[in-house]
């Protein structure tokens, strides 16, 4: 009889008293124990297997979890007789941020605090014993809502030192997705503010904590060292691109078919394959998302699991914000193509909207992006990254997120394109000056921090334009943007796949001081396609010349004119 398959499920003590579907991972506690690292941060993708990796831990060495043998019999850590010795012998503090979210300071910290009131009535034992002095007492007693940030930093220290008086060793600590209230800081504006107030307690808790045997965190992302571990040089940081652990979160490959031939699914491996694989930590290539197999497992259906299992606000406020530049190799992404660039792991979220290759590492961070090679720059010594579109799932929230973009029915998108391909001038001005009115400071106006953004520049406006037209026509166009043709770069092109649909070519340009009118505007554009040879590349895919539309798009603030 094959396991039950509980969705959801993160709590590792209930998934084996339940005898529910599991994969192996107890290879993570040898390989973390034998490291021997003081303090350990391991950022993975959401959904893969981060709460029930600690969670495991917590129950192999917590010693409220003493004897339970019946937890860990028949997985691979059992077969070692000193880790069956070693099992729950460690007073161990378990904490989770993962849903501690709030659009303001306020609302998160207190968040923050109700989960240290809630830890400290876990252990109210404590209170009753001999060893505690009339100090420890009063402070033990001020952890409560209406603590001071001060009383809050040393809350687990102050812990710490209890259980390890209490038990004559020196305590576990767990935190798992730590950064989940910095990424709502980030979103909503409050960053600074949260960053003092938990600088303070991880420091304390990890850092000057002589209490402390080691340490386990874990998130999404790593957060620059200044942010919240500015005096934490004791962190082991482990992302993506690292070789440990390199296989204890997320499926691999052989886990993945074992696990369908189990389930009578083994006939679905290419499928499976093409819609949740693609994931790659280290050298480890073939990583399956956990969220997505489980569920199909149970489900027997393919569609977006993961991509649909939380908000992803911050990754679409950051595109749809992003420069020209950004919406261009989001446009290339899409069409398939790679991205070669250099990436920073350190994540600095005040920094994310101005830094170069700042939102592809977040991208890579979080999993929707994969790296498929890395190789060295002769020039810098630094490492480039080769990065495209995790898979099936991924793309297909990228496809929904940027149609979302378009998705107002009040405003006509839908009719500018069909007016574009009946190539009807006409109303294609009227469509497109109605879609400028609407949603022309929608795309184009950057964070409020950017005094540079000025509203009279349209790129933003239209390379996001251009990301909408792919998913409208992807199937009947191969659509690119600011490419190489002739003697310069166009700004669009929509090359059909069929031989009876147009072809068209589309330059952008700002009225400018010297122009009369918006016609001298359009009249420019289109001599640049001309002088430049922009039809060159159509030309030479064999699209007949008759088949060719050039357009020049004049712009003046938010008015348009297409000629």
């Amino acid at each position: 009889m094959t396991q039950t398959v509980s969705l959801g499920a993160q709590d590792f003590a209930y998934i084996r008293e339940n005898d529910c579907f599991l994969v192996d991972k107890t290879d993570f506690i040898r390989e973390w124990w034998e490291n021997k690292d003081a303090v350990t941060l391991i950022t993975r993708p959401r959904r893969f297997g981060k709460t029930l990796n600690l969670s495991m831990l917590e129950c192999f060495f917590s010693i409220v979890y003493q004897n339970r043998s019946d937890l860990f019999e028949g997985l691979s850590i059992w077969e070692t007789r000193e880790y069956r010795d070693l099992q729950g012998t460690y007073p161990v503090i378990y904490m989770s941020f993962a849903n501690i979210k709030g659009t303001t300071f306020q609302s998160v910290r207190e968040g923050i605090i109700q989960s240290l009131v809630r830890l400290y009535g876990k252990y109210a034992y404590l209170r009753d014993e001999s060893f505690m002095s009339s100090q420890d007492l009063e402070f033990f007693d001020s952890v409560r809502l209406e603590m001071s940030d001060t009383t809050a930093a040393l809350a687990i220290s102050s812990l710490s030192d209890y259980l390890s008086r209490y038990y004559k060793k020196k305590v576990l600590i767990f935190l798992d997705e730590y950064d989940t209230p910095l990424q709502e800081a980030y979103v909503n504006g409050f960053w600074k503010d949260l960053v003092e107030f938990m600088r303070g307690l991880f420091n304390a808790s990890f850092k000057s904590n002589p209490f402390l045997e080691r340490g386990l965190l874990t998130g999404i992302t790593r957060v620059s060292k200044e942010s919240i571990f500015s005096d934490l040089n004791n962190l082991t940081v482990i992302t993506t691109t690292s070789e440990k652990y390199s296989t204890q979160f997320g499926f691999t490959q052989e886990e993945v078919c074992r696990a369908l031939e189990t389930y009578g699914l083994e006939s679905q491996k290419e499928k499976v394959k093409y819609w949740y694989d693609g994931f790659s930590f280290g050298i480890q290539k073939d990583i399956y998302n956990p969220w997505s197999i489980t569920c199909f497992l149970e489900e027997k259906k393919f569609k977006p699991y993961w991509v649909n299992t939380s908000s992803n606000e911050m990754i679409t406020s950051l595109i749809q914000r992003g420069n020209a530049e950004t919406k261009t190799i989001m446009e290339e992404l899409l069409e398939g193509r790679e991205l070669i660039t250099e990436i920073d792991e350190e994540i600095i979220f005040e920094q994310l909207s101005k830094k170069k290759n700042a939102i592809w590492s977040l991208l890579l961070a979080s999993g929707y992006l994969k790296v498929s090679n890395v190789e060295v720059d002769e020039h810098t010594d630094r490492f480039v990254y080769h990065l495209s579109i995790t898979n099936r799932e991924v793309r297909m929230m990228f496809e929904n997120m940027i149609k979302d973009w378009f998705s107002n029915e009040d405003v006509p998108y839908n009719d500018f394109v069909r007016a574009l391909l009946r190539d009807d001038v006409k109303e294609m001005n009227h469509y497109m000056n109605a879609i400028s009115m609407a949603t022309f400071s929608f795309f184009d106006v950057g964070s409020s921090s950017n005094s540079q953004t000025r509203p009279d520049r349209p790129e933003r406006f239209y390379h996001g334009f251009v990301l909408g037209l792919i998913v409208e026509l992807a199937g009947r166009y191969r659509i690119s943007s600011n490419r190489e043709s002739g003697y310069g770069r166009y700004d669009v092109m929509l090359e059909p796949i069929h031989n009876n649909d147009l072809a068209f070519i589309l330059e952008f340009k700002v009225f400018e001081q010297g122009e009369q009118t918006l016609e001298d505007t359009v009249s420019a554009a289109k001599k640049q396609i001309q002088d430049k040879q922009y039809v060159c590349e159509l030309k030479a895919n064999g699209i007949n010349p008759e088949r060719i539309r050039c357009y020049g798009f004049a712009f003046h603030g938010k008015k348009v004119l297409i000629g």
